[in-house]
């Protein structure tokens, strides 16, 4: 099955470097490529320009196969994103504001991430990237159907069997099974109302994600559950450093891994050195410098290593607005603590299994996992 992904993927290997927004950008990707996976560039929070010009850093760099990343997340309506909502989370904040001086009035209110568009389709289109991932399921079937037309490859995650079946249903040309364990936002996309019937997230679900995290499961038992399901490739992520891992997700019948932690102390990685610190801490000493689900830092479920504020605030806190709208009201806070040498309010995001994680090329990391 890995030989089959890498024959439709054009890649060496069955290895995905997962798309990690703030801690890389493509001399991480294209280091990846050329060692024969496929590297993965996150595009979601990058401007117009700036994925141009990451897009033509990838091609100038390399000939091989990359994976442009985009969410596909509905923007919340005013009605959900209110000013008395935000209010509300600033409020909280508001000891906060003050112990490092910073006047809440004076921070504008904003999304941060922008889903994929007809216009984000029209800026990649000229460069026919080979692969388009997509997080929290898909975008519309004219915007998937665009992707296929130049020769591109879909994928997307999903984190129940469920998702897994919409996935194929609606396009996918393979699907990453997101175990619990993965680091960053949990690509969650459907959900099960009271009559057991599946359905998209509304804007106003977020308010309470307890219920519907209890329907998210580990990779290895995860795993085989999707490949069952579909007739599509899937592609294991979450909780996978090593090279005995990477074969146990062979043998519960990936046709790929995915891998995103063990990267983020790469050479080409632009992982801050706060950032590196925790992570080098939580390698170290798992059971201190653990990992959690928080919605502070976005309004959406995303693991990262624990630090002050989900310690004080609770990490998975309904008071967040929604997606994606909690980042311009924490934003501040981050720059001012980081600024003091601080993580206390950066989202240090992480899996479980950090152990992976090391000062080394992207090339080597690679040969230690088997590739």
């Amino acid at each position: 099955m890995s030989q089959a992904f890498c024959q439709q993927f054009g890649t060496t290997h069955a290895l995905i470097q997962a798309p990690m927004a703030g801690v890389q950008g493509s001399a991480l990707a294209i280091a990846v490529s050329e060692a024969g996976g496929l590297g993965s560039l996150p595009c979601a929070m990058l401007s117009s320009e700036q994925i141009k010009a990451e897009i033509e850093a990838i091609r100038a760099a390399t000939s091989k196969p990359y994976n442009l990343n985009f969410f596909c997340h509905t923007p919340p309506t005013p009605d959900v994103a209110t000013p008395e909502r935000e209010a509300a989370w600033r409020k909280l904040l508001a000891p906060y504001f003050a112990e490092y001086g910073i006047d809440p009035a004076s921070i504008p209110a904003g999304a941060g991430r922008a889903p994929f568009s007809d216009g984000l389709c029209d800026l990649i289109a000229p460069y026919k990237p080979p692969v388009v991932s997509f997080h929290f399921g898909l975008p519309s079937a004219d915007l998937v159907q665009r992707v296929k037309t130049w020769g591109g490859k879909v994928l997307s995650s999903a984190t129940t069997v469920a998702e897994a079946q919409w996935l194929e249903g609606h396009g996918a040309d393979a699907i990453i099974a997101q175990g619990i364990e993965a680091g960053g936002h949990r690509g969650m996309f459907l959900r099960k109302n009271e009559h057991g019937v599946h359905s998209g997230l509304s804007a106003t679900f977020p308010d309470d994600w307890r219920e519907e995290l209890s329907t998210q499961q580990g990779t290895f038992t995860l795993l085989p559950q999707i490949v069952a399901a579909v007739n599509v490739p899937v592609i294991a992520a979450g909780g996978i450093a090593s090279a005995q891992g990477i074969q146990a997700a062979f043998a519960l019948g990936a046709s790929a891994v995915q891998i995103g932690t063990a990267f983020m102390l790469c050479n080409e990685a632009t992982t801050s050195a706060l950032h590196r610190a925790q992570l080098a801490r939580s390698a170290a000493h798992p059971e201190q410098h653990h990992t959690q689900l928080t919605t502070l830092f976005t309004g959406r479920p995303a693991r990262g290593i624990t630090n002050r504020v989900m310690r004080e605030l609770g990490a998975i806190n309904i008071a967040a607005p929604v997606f994606p709208t909690s980042t311009a009201a924490i934003a501040p806070l981050r720059a001012a603590a980081e600024k003091a040498g601080l993580a206390d309010f950066s989202p240090l995001w992480s899996g479980q299994n950090a152990s992976g994680c090391g000062a080394l090329s992207a090339v080597e990391l690679m040969r230690d996992l088997g590739f």
